[in-house]
């Protein structure tokens, strides 16, 4: 097995064909990651959650990062990092908000797992929509390719 660098449209195809990616965020030197569904458009990731830890965690620190991957086997998977910066869209940036949802609506099952019932020490926590994007500042990617 050989890992070497994604070239630029490699890691463009992998943003613009991936739907779950695992957001990092951090707040007091902790760090704290999640699955959630993206769309990629450019220089922008949209997303839709709700309310809770990594909302909040955001609105404190923005800088964020993002983790891609496709694995087929342990010697042949690529994987696309991408840092960048919070941005939540409330219900003032209207015209961003519904490019944001139209642009999601167009995969299978964009809401979940941000849009569903979610109990957390029996507590049932509001379906508040939060839409945001992340405003690309950097991408990198590796493969791991079969040796010859």
């Amino acid at each position: 097995m050989i890992i070497t660098e994604m070239s630029r449209r490699e890691i463009k195809e992998l943003l613009s064909r991936a739907s779950i990616g695992r957001l990092a965020c951090a707040k007091d030197n902790q760090p704290y990651i999640v699955p959630l569904r993206f769309v990629y458009n450019s220089v922008y990731l949209y997303s839709f959650t709700t309310e809770g830890q990594k909302v909040e965690w955001m609105r404190d620190n923005h800088k964020v990062c993002v983790e891609f991957d496709e694995i087929d086997a342990t010697n042949s998977w690529l994987s696309v990092v991408v840092t960048g910066r919070f941005e939540e869209m409330t219900k003032e940036h209207g015209a961003e908000r519904n490019m944001a949802h139209e642009l999601l609506n167009k995969k299978a099952e964009w809401w979940e797992p941000g849009y569903v019932r979610t109990v957390i020490r029996d507590q049932e926590r509001p379906l508040d929509p939060v839409y945001f994007r992340i405003a690309i500042t950097e991408t990198t990617g590796h493969k791991a390719v079969k040796a010859h």
